[in-house]
């Protein structure tokens, strides 16, 4: 095989099966509103440029509503109106721009060729660079006529591996994007390349002086360096959202209708499927328990290393481990609508966020590359009329097109983006998308909501009242079969107590009302008082607050619950005013508790009473005020305030609406989140402002030398490709300079005035 065909067969290489229009119907997800979402994976999507590229492609496809291509991920979301059943040949319009696109799970489980291509081209790069570099050596050293023609033809002989294999990388990208009427910054690359190393080999057979070998094999070798580093950083950036996918289940033992068991792929588990759960598994999609006694290790989603006991009736997330005994579980909804899933997909969005510094980059990189060529053409024919030196001339645009190649300003916002995400979520954050670290930034007011928020949803128990041990002990025992929030409460506080575990027949759980079982051939009961007394329950024990124990509908022990106050939830108001930030109460709740709240965490604004709309309200009243307000909430009654905030938080222990209403998810549920949450924001604000600086200060710096004929096109490379690393380094601070968790805190909390 010639070179060429070398070349020609690496620019038309065969991909993996496109997926058909029914697979993709089958694969998407319906958002309302006669909207359908669907994700494919693009792995040959290299560059902004390429971005760019596939979503103009696909916005002018009648039926888009929105396309969003995600560089980390490799990845393209795009939203359609379903009206017409069968969904458009995403895949076959994706592959007339010269891309492949497969279903995320097929991309998933393909190897990482692309790391594997760039680790060889890299090394062949490398071994020619340097022993070019040696060669010319000799050449700079004064070499007689007769050795420098062979040592430049020794060199010419060692460029050419590394410019056809290794060079193909970015001309496979840069003919992509000419084909398609588009120029990215692979073009003035492949162009910079095959001009220097063209007029390398003319000056070889013409016997002239200098020859420029070790500038292509050296640009190829520092760019293919760069590009590496961007696509390790990139997976491992990638890496917090794949452990999710990879925690998962392949798939799930499911309890046919005649009582088979048969292990089934997660894809065909819906909504009614009963699958069967052992000891050790995970759930594979949220669910209600239909038969069994357990517990689960729910640490995956909410952070908390507790067990759970769980029973018939109880609520199951996947990703739960079952920890104790089989449990018999109906899905509630397929495993890509469970809330793992929907964790994902957040995780992957984080960089499909366009905040203002990105749109900027994007746009600059976009207009660049033809800015570019122009200018280098505008450089030749100046010092052509200046000197009437071709060759000093088409030696002097080379520079130029190389050196002002703008890969630093287009690594400048999404290499911190995507640093800041993992780092979050390696804490316990989740931010749905990279514009919010931006406004996150920028705040200067925070709304608390108190019930879930500031407070938990688990009560505390205050107060008990019981005759006798044995009367402790029944209640503790049927404490330990429910998983309401006050029998878990009961069941919390007899663990740090002595008392008798009792053996109970015909237990069983009543929802709504409490639960229910024998003990020596008396029915004995644990719930609300209307239910569990025979009417002699008084004003007291009948509050919503109080659960009692009676035997045969006689009253032996009351339980009187309270709210208690999220952990973190003072230190974390604290924090605020230490900043500077107002910090404001805005709940639907009585204004005496509100009070009482906000006076053990030291908030002296607070609006009580409040109804969904007036909520809303209040954040417009203060956003017209030119306040950048940030909401924490977690119910139904707080999405529409979400959504009205500046930027939002929502633990994830709240609604689902309320999640999906916010730009950052709590995993752990605690305030010491959002503390790291602001810390992080604003240090990725300052990473990217510097790294502007850096690439805006190495084009007004390197440009000019190379006009002005300083730089010839071996310091352009060098420089060039210096400029990208360094952004990336500088994004990569973010990582390095990051304290484990607990001396962040001390930190945080000993800048708040607290602990």
């Amino acid at each position: 095989m010639t070179c060429c065909a070398s070349i020609a067969s690496s620019l038309h290489e065969p991909g993996p099966r496109r997926p058909g229009v029914d697979e993709v119907a089958l694969a998407s997800r319906d958002l309302g509103n006669g909207l359908r979402q669907i994700t494919l994976s693009v792995p040959d999507m290299r560059c902004g440029a390429c971005m760019a590229l596939l979503e103009s492609t696909l916005g002018k496809h009648p039926e888009v509503h929105m396309a969003r291509a995600n560089l980390t991920a490799k990845r393209v979301t795009i939203h359609w109106q379903a009206e017409n059943g069968s969904p458009p040949d995403f895949a076959a319009l994706i592959g007339t721009i010269g891309y492949t696109a497969v279903l995320p799970a097929e991309g998933r489980d393909q190897p990482d060729g692309e790391i594997s291509g760039l680790l060889r081209a890299l090394a062949v790069a490398g071994f020619c660079s340097m022993n070019i570099m040696v060669l010319s050596v000799s050449v700079w050293a004064g070499a007689d006529p007769a050795t420098r023609q062979t040592l430049h033809l020794m060199s010419a002989a060692l460029a050419l591996p590394a410019v056809i294999y290794s060079g193909a990388t970015f001309y496979r990208s840069a003919w992509r994007a000419l084909v398609h009427g588009r120029a990215n910054m692979d073009v003035p690359v492949s162009i910079g390349v095959l001009l220097s190393f063209g007029l390398s080999v003319y000056d070889t057979f013409a016997e002239g002086r200098q020859a420029y070998f070790e500038a292509s094999t050296s640009l190829i070798f520092i760019l293919l360096v760069g590009r590496t580093l961007d696509h390790l950083m990139r997976r491992r950036a990638r890496s917090a959202a794949a452990s999710l996918a990879d925690m998962m289940p392949k798939g799930a033992n499911v309890i046919r209708a005649d009582g088979r068991i048969e292990y089934v792929p997660l894809s065909d588990i819906v909504s009614g499927t009963r699958t069967l759960i052992a000891a050790g598994d995970r759930i594979p999609a949220d669910g209600t328990i239909l038969s069994g006694l357990s517990e689960l290790d729910r640490s995956l989603l909410t952070g908390e290393s507790r067990w759970e006991t769980v029973g018939p009736g109880g609520q199951v997330r996947a990703g739960d481990l079952n920890v104790g005994h089989p449990l018999t579980v109906e899905a509630t909804a397929a495993p890509g609508d469970s809330t793992v899933a929907e964790l994902h997909r957040m995780l992957e969005a984080v960089e499909d966020g366009r905040s203002q510094y990105r749109i900027l980059a994007d746009r600059a990189a976009r207009l660049y590359a033809p800015v570019i060529h122009g200018l280098s053409v505008l450089t030749f024919l100046s010092w052509f009329a200046v000197t009437q030196d071709i060759h000093l001339a088409l030696t002097i645009s080379i520079s130029v097109l190389i050196i002002a190649c703008p890969c630093a300003l287009g690594l400048a916002v999404p290499m911190v983006q995507v640093v800041a995400a993992r780092r979050l979520f390696t804490q316990g954050i989740v931010a749905r998308d990279g514009s919010a670290l931006e406004r996150l930034a920028e705040i200067d007011t925070v709304v608390f909501d108190k019930t879930g928020t500031l407070t938990q949803y688990e009560p505390t128990l205050l107060t008990g009242n019981w005759t006798g041990p044995l009367e402790f002990s029944l209640a503790a025992s049927l404490s330990r079969f429910s998983s309401h929030p006050m029998s878990r409460a009961i069941a919390d506080y007899a663990s740090r107590r002595e008392w008798e575990a009792l053996a109970l027949d015909d237990v069983r759980e009543i929802p709504g009302n409490g639960i229910e079982a024998s003990f020596r051939a008396e029915v004995y009961r644990l719930g609300r008082a209307a239910w569990a007394a025979s009417g002699d329950a008084d004003d007291r024990t009948a509050a919503a607050s109080t659960v009692v124990l009676t035997r045969q509908g006689e009253i032996l022990a009351s339980f009187v619950f309270g709210e208690k106050v999220r952990a973190g939830s003072a230190m974390a108001v604290q924090f605020l005013k230490s900043r500077g930030i107002a910090v404001e109460m805005l709940t639907g709740d009585v204004p005496e508790a509100a009070l009482a709240v906000a006076r053990e965490v030291g908030i002296d604004s607070v609006k009580a009473a409040a109804l969904p709309k007036e909520k809303a309200e209040a954040i417009d009243a203060l956003r017209s005020l030119g306040r950048k307000v940030m909401m924490i909430g977690d119910g139904i009654n707080d999405a529409v305030a979400l959504k009205a905030a500046h930027v939002s938080m929502a633990p994830a222990s709240g609604s689902d609406i309320g999640r999906s209403a916010a730009d950052f998810i709590l995993l752990n549920g605690d305030m010491d989140g959002m503390k790291v949450a602001l810390t992080t924001a604003g240090r990725a604000a300052v990473l990217i402002r510097q790294n502007f600086a850096l690439a805006i200060v190495y084009n007004a710096c390197s440009i000019p030398l190379a006009l002005l004929g300083y730089a010839n096109p071996l310091i352009a490379a060098i420089a060039m490709s210096t400029s990208s690393i360094l952004v990336v380094a500088n994004a990569m601070r973010l990582e390095i300079d990051g304290t484990p968790p607990e001396r962040e805190m001390r930190r945080i909390n000993k800048l708040a005035g607290v602990g």
